[in-house]
């Protein structure tokens, strides 16, 4: 029993208890960050290092032939690569703020309105994070195309708006907000868009953090809009682009090609991780709390 006494908990250096901790962290830490530095080294890759055998896990001649071949090769399709980049940063930069918009306002909402069918609501949300993608595959289409959102450019936003999970972490989040500190702002006269904007929005800024994480990941890497729900070339996206420009080669070509795309696809989801990490935990605790 002294011995747990004398021990600190979280200590801000180093301590004797933490090395038990290390034994079991690095080797784990060594395996999870493995495959995003393999991804990174093999863009860097020349072809004869890509067909090596046996296969070596780093660069020994860092190259940037992939990246000019992959920049030639787009040159010499009909549409610029420009364009499917840029169609990619708007579709996503819309879903972000929409998708942070619509959780924060619905979120709110459900947890602090009293109206008839709350629970309902939030039962159905609940509900919905069980069914996978697939399995909604065909009502998906139905709606899309009965709405007439097919071959237009608001394909690739307003499906990815409906996201439970984001609404689910936000509400999780307004729910410890006290109801007294709501209606105190109530009485100095404040309006549901001002306590929205000024109450709410700064108390569940990790669940949003969370929520614009999540979209974007969503949003940058996907392609069924522009696979079955678009054909004007000009409005697809540039996951779609560079996975039919990578399938479009041959088998040697197409392992560079391949390599520097993904290299492509991965970085700004890795970025904005790295940016958000810290208000992802805390959401997670959080929700672990809950």
């Amino acid at each position: 029993m002294s011995s747990y006494m004398g021990r600190k908990i979280n200590p801000q250096r180093f301590d004797r208890s933490q090395i038990r901790s290390y034994l079991i962290l690095i080797p784990v830490s060594i395996i999870m960050v493995l495959p995003i530095i393999y991804v990174v080294v093999t863009a860097f890759k020349p072809l004869n290092e890509l067909f090596a055998y046996p296969p070596k896990f780093f660069v020994r001649n860092p190259s940037l032939q992939n990246f000019r071949d992959l920049w030639r090769v787009s040159q010499s399709m009909g549409i610029p690569f420009s364009r499917y980049l840029i169609n990619s940063i708007v579709s996503t930069a819309l879903v972000v703020i929409l998708s942070i918009a619509l959780s924060l306002t619905t979120g709110y909402a459900l947890s602090k309105k009293d109206f008839r069918g709350r629970n309902v609501i939030a039962t159905i949300n609940t509900v919905s994070l069980m069914f996978v993608p697939t399995a909604v595959g065909i009502p998906r289409y139905l709606i899309i195309s009965g709405v007439g959102l097919t071959n237009t450019f608001w394909v690739h936003i307003f499906p990815m708006l409906a996201m439970p999970v984001g609404l689910f972490l936000v509400k999780q989040f307004i729910d410890t907000v006290p109801n007294s500190l709501i209606e105190s702002a109530r009485i100095d006269g404040a309006g549901d868009f001002w306590i929205v904007h000024k109450i709410i929005a700064p108390i569940v800024k990790p669940a949003l953090a969370t929520v614009g994480l999540l979209a974007f990941q969503s949003s940058w890497n996907a392609i069924e809009a522009s696979t079955i729900y678009i054909t004007n070339d000009a409005l697809k996206t540039l996951p779609f682009y560079l996975s039919v420009l990578t399938s479009q080669q041959n088998l040697v070509a197409g392992a560079g090609l391949s390599a520097a795309a993904t290299l492509i696809q991965l970085l700004p989801n890795m970025i904005i991780f790295i940016i958000l990490q810290s208000r992802v935990m805390n959401t997670m605790a959080h929700s672990g709390i809950k």
